[in-house]
This record gives structure tokens, C-alpha cells and sequence, in this order.
């Protein structure tokens, strides 16, 4: 079986339990500790090939092409931002009619001809893909976050009109791209992070009034084209996994560890309404462990979920604290 097959069986619930592995994103930093340590190029594509990696991910968003060099949102629109909680370009709007004014970003400066060319080149692995859709944090940045929190009590008629509009270009975008796409690839995947060390940012409640319709929209093209949908969300989300499977979510990455209500025994309830990937931790436990204690708790994870996990770290970003070897234990243990 390749890659593919392998993931495709877990993410359908029918894998015999053969181990499948994603290295996630190895940081700029880190790239060349590991090219040194192994003697390999100091390339992404190289440490993904050295050990042996089922998945890649390649983001749909480097298609957005604007004529005038523009990102796809500009939060901090005739404004600065040099903090999370420093107010975006709609800080003050208190009506809906406040958004009007801002360039909002076209579908028409959509180009995919690279993004698919660059999937073309793993056909036999497990690609993740999409554009990534973060409308929580471009609502976020663009009231500036507490404000954001606040203004769901004091503006709720703005919050849902700026969502929407954001979630317009994501639903609109994805709709070229998948319908483009054809089956290159399996899996619809994006991100919004819900969740602190300790619990969601906003209340279940706040999180099913102004995110879960769009958040359904969003499933609803992938769905359409007969995409499995992965969601990214760092953090403590336990509170509405049941939503989120209600709403269509067939995998979660990265499940990290260490936040509440998120470790492998919490979440094995749910292993048969969805699959994971990621759970091992990459806060302490992958810097400070030894290779043979990173085997064992790949192999403890695995046992607890499998077999409907894919062996990741619990964050994307591998950052360059983590010793290469235990990469490669990982990866090792993974294949078991």
C-alpha cells in the first residue's frame, strides 16, 4: 500500500493498524540542525524523504496573486498592529456599514496552476490541502482580540457581518480550488486555533452563535467534492468535539498534549466518530526525552488511539529545541 492507501484506510476507519507518519512543519531553524546532524541537504524535502514520511502539506493560499502585491487580508489596514491585542483596522466600527470601505480580497486574483503542480509531485502520499481559512484570527486581528471577545456582547450585528465577509472569499476560494482539483488529494485541511492551555478562548455557547455556521460553510465544500475535513486547532477544545463532529470534522491536528482535556486518554472516547493526527507532545516531553523514551510513548499513544491516529507532534511548527533524534525515533516507532 503507499502513503495514501495507508492514511485513506486510518481516516475511513479501516486501517489494519499500519503505522502512518507526519513530520508537520519543520521551522526554519531547525532545517539545518537536522541536514547537519544526518548529513542530508538542508532542505524540508529532504528531512521528509530521510524519514520516510507518509503526508505533506501544501497550503492553496501562495495562489493569490493581486496586482498590487496585496495579502489575501490586510488586518492591519491604515493602522499598526505589533501585538495580538492591539487593534486592527476595525477596532472602533460599531456598524455594519464600518466594513464597507476596506479592499476586500477577490477570488479573480485566485491563480492554483503552481499550488497543483506542486501536489502532482506526491500522488502516492497523503497531501493535506486547501486554502487555510483562519477566519477566527482575521477577526481577531482585525477588532484586535479581546476586543473581538468583547465586541460579541456590545456589536454582535458587526462580529457576524465581518465573519461573513471573510468567510465569503474562504467558501468562494476553496470552491475553485477543490472544483480544480479533482482527486489529486483527499483531504480538505484548515485552521483556526479555539483554544488556550486550559480551556476555549470563547464560551461554547459564544463559539456556536459566531463561529459554527461559518465553520459549516467552510466543511460543506470540501464535503461536496468528497474531501475528508481536517481541522487545525491548538489548545483545549474538548468542550465542543462534539460539535465540531456534528458539523462534519473527520480528523483533529494536532491534539496537543498538555492542554486540558486533550491527551490521548481523554480523546480515545471519540476514536471511532473520528480520526487524529498528532498527540505527541512537543511542548516538553519531545525536547527533553530520550530516543527510546520517544519510541515508547508513540507506541503508548498509539495503543490508546490507534488505530485512527497518524503520529505527528502535538504542534505543526517542529522547532529547533527538538533533538533530531528524537524525530527520527518518532518516525521509527511510528512505522512499527
Amino acid at each position: 500500500m503507499t502513503s495514501r492507501e495507508k492514511a485513506m484506510a486510518i481516516f475511513n476507519h479501516k486501517s489494519d493498524g499500519q503505522g502512518v507518519m507526519w513530520t508537520g512543519h519543520p521551522n526554519d531553524k531547525f532545517v539545518p540542525i537536522f541536514a547537519q546532524e544526518f548529513g542530508i541537504p538542508a532542505e524540508r524535502e529532504a528531512i521528509f524523504q530521510y524519514l520516510d514520511d507518509d503526508c505533506r502539506w501544501i497550503n492553496a493560499d501562495s495562489g493569490y496573486h493581486h496586482p498590487e502585491g496585496r495579502p489575501i487580508f490586510d488586518t492591519a489596514w491604515n493602522t499598526h498592529r505589533d501585538t495580538l491585542s492591539a487593534g486592527g483596522c476595525f477596532a472602533n466600527a460599531e456598524k455594519v456599514s464600518d466594513l464597507d470601505d476596506y479592499p476586500w480580497p477577490d477570488p479573480k486574483y485566485l491563480d492554483f496552476t503552481n499550488v497543483y503542480k506542486e501536489i502532482d509531485k506526491f500522488q502516492d502520499k497523503m497531501v493535506f490541502t486547501g486554502l487555510w481559512s483562519c477566519f477566527f484570527h482575521n477577526v481577531c486581528d482585525f477588532f484586535g482580540m479581546e476586543n473581538y471577545f468583547m465586541k460579541m456582547y456590545d456589536c454582535p450585528e458587526v462580529v457576524e457581518a465581518l465573519t461573513e465577509r471573510i468567510t465569503d472569499f474562504y467558501v468562494a476560494g476553496n470552491e475553485k480550488f477543490f472544483s480544480g482539483l479533482g482527486d489529486r488529494a483527499d483531504v480538505m485541511f484548515f485552521g483556526n486555533d479555539f483554544g488556550t492551555q486550559l480551556d476555549l478562548f470563547i464560551s461554547p455557547e459564544q463559539f456556536r452563535r459566531f463561529i459554527l455556521p461559518s465553520f459549516k460553510r467552510l466543511i460543506a465544500v470540501g464535503k461536496k467534492y468528497n474531501k475528508k475535513i481536517m481541522l487545525h486547532s491548538c489548545g483545549s477544545i474538548y468542550r465542543i468535539i462534539p460539535d465540531l463532529i456534528d458539523a462534519g470534522v473527520d480528523i483533529l491536528h494536532p491534539i496537543q498534549a498538555q492542554a486540558a482535556g486533550m491527551s490521548a486518554d481523554d480523546l480515545k472516547q471519540y476514536k471511532n466518530d473520528m480520526a487524529f493526527v498528532g498527540g505527541i507532545d512537543a511542548q516538553s516531553f519531545f525536547v527533553n526525552a530520550t530516543p527510546e523514551e520517544m519510541k515508547e510513548e508513540v507506541r503508548r499513544v498509539r495503543k490508546i488511539l490507534g488505530p485512527s491516529i497518524v503520529i505527528s507532534p502535538s504542534h505543526e511548527e517542529v522547532l529547533p529545541n527538538i533533538p533530531p533524534a528524537n524525530l527520527v525515533a518518532m518516525a521509527q516507532a511510528a512505522k512499527e
